[in-house]
């Protein structure tokens, strides 16, 4: 009788292992099939320094350009000073892309592509073309590029909800320039919220990902693209065992919109959201931890023409359930500006049945509270460190600097900064930030201290308006 059950077991085995294998494929033959499609991609951009090497123009201000000087001993007018002029050099930096049609459209990374003068392409056979920016999204860090070609490899591409954490994946890129790297892991975990993405449902690996590996392919064994490799968790600058990607269904939605009009529009709700803990969830009544909690209706906001509360908890949106806070941005974000959306919510230990009709995402307003980005004078977007980012960058302040724009943008301060200090003002909230830059006069400057990777600089940032 056992020796039945087993030869049964191991007929099933035999019948259903090759099935399962069919369309797995071994990391050389993903290579050799899918790797022409995967291309090195280097920018240019030209940047202003001086002949002392100083990153920025000085300010007008005498008594700013003194307190440069202190600190900038080779700068012009002070000890050791050649007083050169300003020169344009190039500033050239490299990351990894892969062709998603056979004329010539290439998806990476924005950052890969931001602000460059000139972009070059190029392919496994050794020819390099100009390549043209089609188009580019901060929020989702996805760009389009385009070269004039035809007839070009292109990637096949995957459903990447299919992923299992667990499963084979492997990465094709430029690791500190080494083009056409691979290497392989497994899912560590899938629909990860990073703390300045709400957009993103990131596909967690341990995959090594290294400086220009941005904007790579992540495939599955079957040789299709499931995720764009953007970001790595490190307290060294080098892969330390988590890298992300983003999902490829993500990533072509913002494609598509890229290419047809050259923007991105997104769904706006226009509520403050944090999670749902144990505790919340036993006080409002809930069975479960669920949902994402309302904490602010912005004013003027869809959801306050709709009637949402302060209090509410959102279960469901558009007929799908919203098990955590981080699921409700990316919802709202992918559902297009006007369309009449039914919610959920939980109210006074009841559901509540409402109907939003959703605005458009403006540039600069976001959707969640954590990821909110209110724009203090200057142009900076500025959100708290975490207790545990505070302890990775070794630091007991500053400020997140979320995004950039207007005089900020001008001064040559990136999404990604630190704000330490402002005129020696120990900055330690974004309220700090606030305070400080609401007594700069309009037309001065102040000398803003940033932690940029692991080194400090001061930037010099004039304020043109009141």
């Amino acid at each position: 009788m056992m020796r039945t059950a087993l030869a049964s077991t191991a007929l099933v085995f035999a019948l259903t292992a090759p099935a399962l294998a069919r369309d797995v494929m071994d990391v050389a033959d993903l290579v050799e099939k899918q790797g022409p499609a995967v291309v090195n991609i280097s920018t240019t951009k030209m940047v202003k320094r001086s002949a002392e090497g100083l990153p920025f123009v000085l300010p007008d201000e005498e008594d700013l350009q003194d307190f440069f000087r202190r600190f900038f001993p080779g700068m012009p007018g002070g000890p050791g000073a050649g007083g050169g002029p300003m020169q344009e050099i190039p500033s050239r930096s490299a990351g990894s892309g892969f062709i998603v049609s056979s004329d010539g459209y290439i998806l990476t990374n924005a950052h890969v592509v931001k602000d460059a003068d000139e972009v070059l392409v190029k392919l496994i056979d050794k020819r390099k073309f100009t390549a043209k920016v089609v188009g580019a999204d901060n929020r989702t860090d996805v760009a389009v590029i385009k070269i004039i070609a035809s007839n070009l490899p292109a990637v096949k591409l995957g459903d990447p909800t299919k992923l299992r954490v667990g499963e084979a994946v492997a990465a094709i890129g430029s690791p500190f320039g080494f083009e056409n790297s691979v290497t392989a892991g497994i899912v560590s975990a899938k629909g990860r919220s990073l703390p300045s993405e709400s957009y993103v449902p990131y596909i967690q690996t341990d995959v090594a990902i290294n400086p220009g590996n941005s904007g790579g392919p992540l495939f599955n064994m079957r040789g299709e693209v499931v995720g764009v490799n953007s970001q790595i968790y490190s307290r060294s600058g080098g892969y330390q065992g988590v890298s992300f990607a983003i999902p490829i269904d993500v990533a072509m939605e913002v494609v598509d919109q890229l290419k047809s009009g050259g923007k991105v529009s997104r769904g706006w709700l226009g509520v403050a959201i944090q999670e749902v803990t144990a505790d919340l969830a036993e006080s409002f009544g809930l069975d479960r931890p669920r949902g994402a909690l309302v904490s602010q209706v912005q004013e003027g906001s869809p959801a306050l023409k709709a009637g949402f509360l302060a209090s509410d908890v959102i279960l469901m949106f558009n007929g799908k359930p919203v098990e955590n806070a981080g699921d409700l941005p990316r919802m709202v974000g992918v559902a297009k500006p006007g369309a009449k959306i039914p919610v959920e919510v939980w109210r006074k230990g009841k559901i509540q049945r409402l109907e939003v009709v959703l605005g458009e995402l403006p540039t600069e307003t976001p959707l969640a509270s954590k990821d909110t980005k209110t724009f203090s004078r200057g142009g900076l977007a500025l959100s708290e460190l975490s207790a545990e980012h505070r302890r990775a960058l070794d630091i007991d302040h500053g400020v997140l600097v979320e995004e950039v724009t207007g005089d900020a943008a001008r001064a040559g301060i990136h999404t990604g900064d630190i704000i330490l200090a402002v005129n020696n003002i120990k900055i330690v909230t974004v309220g700090t930030y606030r305070k400080a830059i609401a007594a700069v006069p309009a037309g001065k400057s102040v000398a803003i201290l940033v932690r940029r990777g692991d080194g400090s600089m001061y930037v010099p940032l004039k304020i043109t308006g009141g």
